[in-house]
């Protein structure tokens, strides 16, 4: 009665199948919004991760035979997890856009002291920053962005493949592409910080009308209440702001892809 015989060759292709893609799922698993934020457990990624390489990796154009513990091996496995890294980021990139937009409003309207702990990332972030980062997140599941971006991950196994490297000679080209986030966090408040300004131009108009004002007393609280309702209004062109900077983030990440 004879075992089954397998050779070193065998075992390094089916691990190279399964382990090398993992790494780069798991990479963006961990570092993309809604997925890779605090509220999801590690747990919870990992199982996401695995389930997603076993129903691709069968898809998938063959891997190179390496040894996992291997130099080559562990090169690899470091440029799957950029690559990964970089698709995250670009998609974090998009949501920071409206947290710093948030906070620009905040700032302006007398808000800035109204912060508490983001649960998504841990830290100190205005309220108004927090409340678009919800309805950001609320449209990218609606319009099925998740999808978009699992499409393009698949398919960068193609575009990108394993061992290639394409992504290193592109590098300085996509980096000058990321500049876009504050540029486009300044259009999506521009219109608020325009009528915020007229607002403090007309207070300051009445100070020196009348000095005897307490103009501390009275604008901060008219301030707060002028700068909700504005911002109550443009919400209603939320829609309209948010749809060009999906496109544009995701032609980003198909441009990282070198995808169709």
């Amino acid at each position: 009665m004879s075992l089954l015989a397998l050779t070193d060759t065998q075992i390094s292709t089916w691990v190279a199948t399964f382990m090398l893609p993992m790494f780069r799922i798991g990479a963006v698993l961990m570092t993309m919004p809604v997925f890779g934020t605090t509220l999801l457990p590690r747990r919870i990624r990992l199982y996401f991760t695995l389930a997603i390489t076993f129903l691709v990796a069968p898809g998938l154009p063959p891997m190179p035979a390496v040894n996992a513990l291997s130099l080559g091996g562990l090169l690899l496995i470091a440029e799957q997890i950029i690559i990964g890294a970089l698709f995250g980021l670009a998609l974090q990139l998009f949501f920071q856009a409206f947290v710093i937009a948030g906070q620009i409003v905040s700032t302006q309207m007398g808000m800035g002291f109204a912060s508490m702990v983001d649960p998504a990332n841990g830290v100190s972030a205005a309220v108004i920053g927090q409340f678009l980062t919800m309805l950001v997140t609320l449209l990218f599941l609606g319009m099925n962005g998740h999808l978009v971006v699992f499409e393009v991950l698949i398919e960068s196994f193609t575009t990108l493949p394993v061992g290639s490297a394409l992504l290193v000679n592109h590098f300085w080209e996509i980096a000058g592409k990321l500049g876009w986030v504050l540029g486009a966090a300044l259009l999506l408040v521009l219109p608020a910080i325009t009528a915020l300004l007229v607002v403090n131009i007309a207070f300051g108009v009445m100070t020196r009308a009348a000095p005897q004002l307490n103009i501390f007393s009275i604008g901060f609280p008219m301030t707060l209440v002028l700068g909700l309702v504005i911002f109550w209004v443009s919400l209603g062109d939320i829609l309209n702001q948010y749809q060009p900077l999906a496109v544009e983030a995701l032609q980003l990440l198909r441009d990282l892809a070198q995808a169709r």
